[in-house]
């Protein structure tokens, strides 16, 4: 049950307002209370002025006395057309004692080549997975069920080119391994909500989930996995909840 920040503009910007600044940052959001910390890891990740994806990480809460100022400097050295960051609160459907949950490799936003991904969610049978990812699984360096969700949706597009269509077929893998597995638990994932960009002038938002998981963080008056974005002149912001108090925040279509 993670948080999700991303801003696409014309032109390059800084993205530190929303990271780290506004009333409701993606900061703030780290630490509301001691049972939605954000304890887990964080990340910060932009396309550089001449294509390299550069990506800053920690691997505790963003809030944490070790973090802070690299989370900090990381919100104001992001500069670009696309930047995305990210709050871990780790799912662990591996059953995997904490401390091996905890590692850079683990923390989001994932990356390829050229794509950034970040997720908000859990699938529950990341192993039972793995064999849909095709050549891609051999990319899958951590134990995150995120990643394995991001290296299913490379795998789509990479098929299709088509992010939209490549995200609904994950789904229907997602669902199919589920009832292969004989149904565990009561959904074949809770969240499914993304951010993929597949380059600096692009960015997809995906909200999707299932069952009730209480409000937001700091928009009591919204669901936890509703993902909202609001449009400015040049640029658009997107997130798991507002980011200020401001209106003209759109809630995200339900996939």
């Amino acid at each position: 049950m993670c948080r999700l920040f991303g801003q696409l503009t014309v032109v390059d910007q800084p993205a530190h307002a929303w990271l780290l600044d506004s009333e409701r940052s993606l900061f703030r959001q780290s630490n509301v209370s001691p049972e939605t910390a954000q304890a887990d890891g964080w990340g910060i990740a932009w396309y550089e002025p001449d294509g390299p994806i550069h990506i800053e990480k920690g691997v505790e809460g963003a809030f944490a006395l070790t973090e802070r100022a690299h989370f900090e400097r990381a919100s104001r050295d992001a500069r670009g057309t696309l930047v995305i960051g990210h709050l871990r609160h780790a799912s662990n459907p591996l059953g995997l004692p904490r401390e091996k949950l905890l590692a850079l490799e683990n923390s989001q936003p994932f990356h390829g080549s050229k794509e950034i991904f970040a997720h908000n969610g859990a699938i529950p049978l990341p192993t039972q997975t793995r064999p849909y990812l095709g050549r891609f699984d051999v990319n899958v360096r951590g134990v995150n069920d995120s990643e394995v969700l991001f290296w299913l949706l490379a795998h789509h597009v990479g098929a299709s080119g088509n992010p939209l269509a490549a995200y609904a077929r994950s789904v229907e893998d997602l669902v199919q391994v589920w009832e292969a597995n004989g149904r565990p638990g009561t959904a074949p994932y809770s969240g499914l909500n993304v951010l993929y960009s597949p380059g600096p002038d692009e960015l997809w938002a995906f909200c999707h989930w299932k069952g009730d998981f209480g409000c937001g963080l700091l928009a009591s008056d919204r669901p936890y996995y509703e993902m909202t974005y609001r449009e400015e002149p040049g640029q658009l912001i997107v997130g798991s909840e507002p980011f200020d108090g401001r209106g003209g925040w759109t809630s995200l279509f339900f996939f």
